[in-house]
């Protein structure tokens, strides 16, 4: 297993917030989103909010590439229409390279090493 950590920004507005956080209510989510994650090698999604800011724990099989899954997300038409849905609650952080979204988090600590 593989575990990655990643961030973004949600748009600060009370009611996008609330809006964004519907789409990801127990039961909420697009069953071929995350049907389509699992098929890509995701085995476990957490995602937490401070304010407007997000952290996501992506855990996934040892062999995943987010080059590989990059792929077959922009072949999928619903992942797609997900990710546009979503972009309209979602800003990049402010060092975010252009046209990058989730901002991979590097590791700094770990107990007992």
């Amino acid at each position: 297993m593989q575990r990655f950590c990643l961030t973004l920004d949600l748009i600060d507005d009370p009611d996008s917030i609330k809006e964004y956080e519907e789409y990801h209510a127990a039961g909420n989510a697009w069953p071929e989103v995350t049907q389509h994650d699992i098929d890509c090698g995701v085995t476990n999604i957490e995602i937490f909010r401070t304010g407007n800011r997000m952290f996501m724990i992506l855990e996934t099989v040892d062999d995943f590439t987010f080059e590989e899954k990059a792929k077959k997300d922009a072949d999928n038409p619903i992942i797609q229409k997900w990710e546009n849905l979503m972009w309209k609650y979602q800003q990049p952080i402010p060092w975010a390279k252009p046209g990058e979204k989730w901002v991979l988090m590097k590791r700094i600590f770990k107990s007992g090493e």
